[in-house]
């Protein structure tokens, strides 16, 4: 059975065969790396937008789509920082089990 882990494992592990090839003219992904981290996040920020949108009109097969892009362009935006879903799981994994706002208490 396939989980979401490994569903985004495979997608990180293609956006940085891309990375690692560079920008060939034939990859997006390639060529919004080369752009640079500020440029990433910019198209990360850009679809979360489209993705709030879709919710707040209540469309779910437009949410889902812009969802699917969302994470896509957070592993993208990852992936220009040098940061791998490992450490972002990791994160998550560390916060299970604590209240929300107990977590961001913790944080200030």
């Amino acid at each position: 059975m396939t989980t979401a882990t490994d569903v985004l494992t495979r997608l990180e592990a293609t956006i940085l065969a891309r990375k690692a090839e560079g920008s060939t003219g034939t990859s997006h992904t390639a060529a919004l790396l080369a752009k640079g981290p500020a440029k990433c996040a910019e198209k990360f920020g850009e679809e979360a937008v489209e993705a709030i949108i879709e919710a707040a009109q209540g469309n779910r097969a437009a949410l889902t789509g812009e969802c699917a892009d969302v994470l896509y362009h957070m592993l993208v935006m990852l992936a220009a920082q040098d940061v791998p879903l490992a450490d972002v799981i990791a994160e998550l994994n560390r916060r299970e089990g604590t209240s929300g706002i107990a977590e961001k208490a913790a944080r200030r």
